[in-house]
């Protein structure tokens, strides 16, 4: 196991050697969302030294990045006598996000030019028919990047070379979640993925084509790169997306949108859902997006949990990541080929690595219900502050 451990300043400066006999680590890697993770580590003065508010966490695995971002909780410490003591100097646990979470703090403005006291009272921030890679990098540039206003800019935050992917939508928004609309643009717009990586002081925010490697990277029993399987296939939430534009002067004239996955009404069942959309016209595909959207995160849901092993010729990080295809041979015969929803690195110092990833459709995770919940009301505001 080579995995090491370093703080650094805002400015991404390391701030004192490896953080050294830590004893545990678990990191989750998600698909264009924000990762999230946590060590424990003997609580020692030259350590509690590095853990303060503002500083960062860059956990390297096998001589490359693995997460980096900021302290979220920079020192949940205990220290106790009796029974279930604490030896001295007691423990830290620590919590810790990659430089998404910064990202995902801001919303997106009506007009991102102006001040947040003259912004306009219903108007919403378009960009239509563009490529989706340039509206997501353009979401980004204008709420927190290099454009925006001096105050909402991240620290150190750029935008990568431009990768040259996805296809042309459109985007509408207003007062929304910042990666929640770069998330219906990249599903929308060929599925791309969008991530954050830092390089040479700076923290490139970039989009990325997710691969197919189903030929390549595969998950066998009889390969010997799978310690063990949990599957879990569901049925579709919605296979008709029924959406309805916000509601204009004249009811005749609002305008109604039907997106069906026929497939998996074939398949399954018809699931009609009702969709509120965020304009009131369909000329740039708006209502469509949103029906597109629906039926992404209501897809029968393929849900695979493995815990792999790796090998010199398959590895998490080198040989697959977060969005590409992979196929899983069950011992039953099944194969299951999906997209990696989410990698998670635990490790610890007397047992080493485990690597499990999460395969299937958007809505498949191991989130509880009320989170789910959560996402799908959050969705919702997000389209109402946009009509």
């Amino acid at each position: 196991m080579a995995i090491q451990l370093l703080v650094t300043d805002p400015d991404l400066n390391v701030v004192g050697d490896p953080l050294g006999g830590w004893t545990s680590l678990d990191c989750t890697l998600r698909f264009n969302e924000p990762a999230s993770g946590s060590f424990e580590i003997p609580a020692h003065p030259a350590v509690m030294a590095q853990l303060q508010p503002g500083n960062r966490i860059i956990v390297i695995r096998d001589a490359a990045v693995w997460c980096a971002g900021p302290l979220e909780i920079p020192q949940d410490y205990t220290w106790s006598i009796g029974e279930s003591s604490e030896p001295d100097p007691g423990k830290v646990t620590v919590y810790f996000s990659d430089d998404l979470a910064v990202v995902a703090g801001h919303i997106t403005w009506a007009d991102p030019a102006a001040t947040w006291a003259n912004q306009p009272d219903t108007a919403s921030y378009s960009i239509t028919s563009t490529n989706a890679e340039t509206i997501i990098r353009t979401l980004v540039d204008v709420n927190c990047g290099p454009s925006a206003l001096a105050a909402r800019q991240v620290p150190h935050l750029v935008l990568d070379s431009v990768a040259g992917v996805g296809t042309t939508t459109t985007v509408n928004t207003r007062f929304e979640a910042l990666l929640a609309a770069c998330r219906r643009v990249a599903v929308d717009g060929g599925r791309i993925g969008f991530r954050t990586r830092q390089d040479n002081g700076q923290i490139k925010f970039g989009c990325y084509a997710p691969q197919d490697l189903t030929a390549t990277a595969r998950f066998s029993t009889g390969l010997n790169n799978l310690r063990s399987i949990t599957y879990k296939q569901s049925a579709p939430t919605v296979t008709h997306a029924l959406v309805q534009g916000s509601e204009v002067e004249a009811p005749a004239d609002r305008k109604f949108v039907e997106v069906a996955d026929s497939t998996a009404a074939a398949t399954w069942w018809r699931v009609e859902k009702l969709v509120d959309g965020s304009a009131e016209t369909d000329t740039n595909g708006e209502l469509t997006q949103a029906g597109n959207e629906e039926l992404a995160s209501g897809a029968a849901p393929v849900e695979l949990a493995t815990v792999t092993v790796d090998t010199p010729e398959l590895k998490a990080g080198r040989d697959f990541g977060l969005g590409d295809k992979v196929t899983i041979a069950l011992p039953t015969g099944l194969e299951v080929a999906d997209v990696v929803r989410s990698i998670h690195l635990q490790a610890t110092p007397g047992s080493g690595e485990h690597v499990t990833s999460l395969v299937g459709s958007p809505e498949a995770t191991t989130d509880p219900q009320t989170v789910r919940l959560i996402r799908e009301l959050g969705r919702r505001l997000g389209r109402l502050e946009a009509r």
